[in-house]
């Protein structure tokens, strides 16, 4: 794909600047010829009113040296015999042929004669004798002067548009060629089994939402490993009733070969049973550990929360804000642990603020850290300090209500924190910071500062009220 986009921009910009560049060149051409013939036209201009007032060898010969440009000896005249024993005189240098000079007086208009070196412009004046002819010659260097140059220059401002097409389509592609590999990584892995494997979403818009479903397909599918483990240690428990049934009757049999050879298939069937007790346990454990590395979407469990939650509000009375949910967020943290420690933070605004309080909740995604915000409009907690510590209540005056103990330690798996303060809203504000990179969150740093300004800023702008 990037090899393809950048020859369809390489045979693009080509045609263009072909397009382009081709007929700029025999413009830049003619203009140069155009200028030329009228330097020439403005020299014997210069010779026309000397004519007109006298035709005196002397005079014309200062005129034609005055009004000579550049090295001289490009300007004639031909003057035509004066009466009938007159001569013709030849002023300057001749480089037309006699026909070329009768037919320019003949025709009475300007015309231009091919010479030897270049060409001669014929410029007919009216004197007392008849009409002379002012002869400028015009070299082929003077017809090209500054065309090879300007070629130059614009072939080198084509090659610079081509270039610069290639090297911005080279950019896209790879832009839209990485991800599409890093999927393709992430596919080829979680069918080797790796379950933790998940695809950053970046890129183009469609690579983004590729992205998000592999992301949430790989989630599904550690799900559907882990209720099947599930169910297979549930149905071998339950084998483990009539198992012990079975080798109690066995035991009863007496001392017959048939009693010892059920006695023997029964310890070897209880064994079995064992072994794959075991193994869906170990099993079990090893999908609960790919699913805490791959982390979850954030957005999407915050979603699916006040959905769950927002029915109760309504029924009290309480307006259910979300803000920032509406883009995938994923955090390091298995899916059940960031339900339950949201249910804990919205269970204790149910608990301990009156009917009607407002409560939002809000997502800020940084560069290293998730924050999760969620705040009420309630009486607030008199000591959060002391909240914190205590990391559960007993429903008093001033108690956090539900154990932020799983709060924090959601949190502080991920090396984040959380914290405890007064919500724009008015009451309390619970803040859990969870890192991407298992470093702490910044406290009383610039970053830090500008991040909760951020935050704070958010927070004051009209969200969407959860239904």
């Amino acid at each position: 794909m990037r090899w393809a986009l950048v020859k369809v921009a390489l045979a693009v910009t080509t045609m263009v600047v072909v397009a382009f560049a081709v007929p700029l060149g025999l413009v830049v051409k003619e203009m140069a010829s155009d200028r030329a013939y009228s330097n020439a036209e403005r020299q014997a201009a210069t010779i026309g009113p000397v004519l007109a007032i006298t035709t005196d060898r002397t005079q014309l010969e200062r005129a034609v040296a005055s009004a000579e440009t550049g090295p001289g000896g490009r300007i004639g005249v031909h003057v035509p015999a004066n009466g009938k024993n007159g001569r013709p005189a030849e002023i300057g240098t001749r480089r037309a042929a006699p026909a070329d000079v009768a037919a320019a007086v003949k025709l009475g208009r300007a015309s231009i004669s091919p010479v030897p070196g270049g060409t001669s412009l014929l410029q007919p004046t009216a004197v007392a004798s008849g009409i002379a002819v002012v002869e400028v010659f015009v070299p082929d260097d003077a017809l090209t002067n500054g065309v090879t140059t300007s070629w130059v220059v614009l072939a080198g401002v084509g090659l610079a548009l081509v270039i610069g097409s290639v090297a911005v389509a080279d950019r896209l592609g790879t832009r839209m060629v990485r991800p599409a590999e890093r999927l393709a990584g992430a596919a080829h892995d979680l069918g080797h089994g790796q379950l933790g494997v998940r695809v950053q979403e970046d890129g183009p818009k469609e690579l983004r939402a590729a992205a998000t479903a592999f992301n949430s397909m790989a989630d599904q599918v550690v799900q559907l490993l882990a209720n099947e483990r599930e169910l297979a240690a549930d149905l071998s428990h339950r084998l483990r009733t009539p198992l012990t049934v079975l080798r109690l009757n066995a035991a009863s049999l007496g001392d017959t070969p048939a009693a010892e050879q059920t006695r023997s298939a029964v310890a070897q069937l209880e064994r079995e049973v064992d072994q794959i007790i075991r193994t869906a346990r170990e099993q079990k454990a090893h999908t609960q550990q790919a699913a805490a590395a791959a982390g979850c979407d954030a957005a999407e469990v915050i979603r699916e929360r006040m959905a769950f939650w927002s029915a109760l509000a309504e029924d009290q009375g309480r307006t259910a804000r979300v803000a920032g949910a509406d883009r995938p967020v994923r955090v390091p943290v298995a899916r059940p642990e960031l339900a339950a420690a949201l249910d804990a933070m919205l269970g204790n605004v149910f608990r301990h603020t009156p009917e009607g309080t407002a409560f939002a909740v809000d997502v800020h995604n940084a560069e290293d850290a998730v924050i999760v915000l969620v705040s009420d409009a309630g009486p607030g907690i008199a000591d959060p300090e002391a909240a914190l510590r205590r990391g559960h209540g007993g429903g008093g005056e001033g108690s956090t209500g539900l154990g932020l103990d799983i709060v924090r330690r959601l949190a502080e798996s991920t090396g984040g924190d959380v914290r405890i303060g007064r919500s724009v809203l008015g009451g309390t504000e619970v803040r859990v910071w969870l890192a991407l990179d298992g470093r702490r969150g910044p406290r009383g740093t610039r970053r830090g500062h500008r991040l909760r300004r951020t935050l704070r800023t958010r927070g004051r702008r009209p969200a969407r009220t959860a239904s």
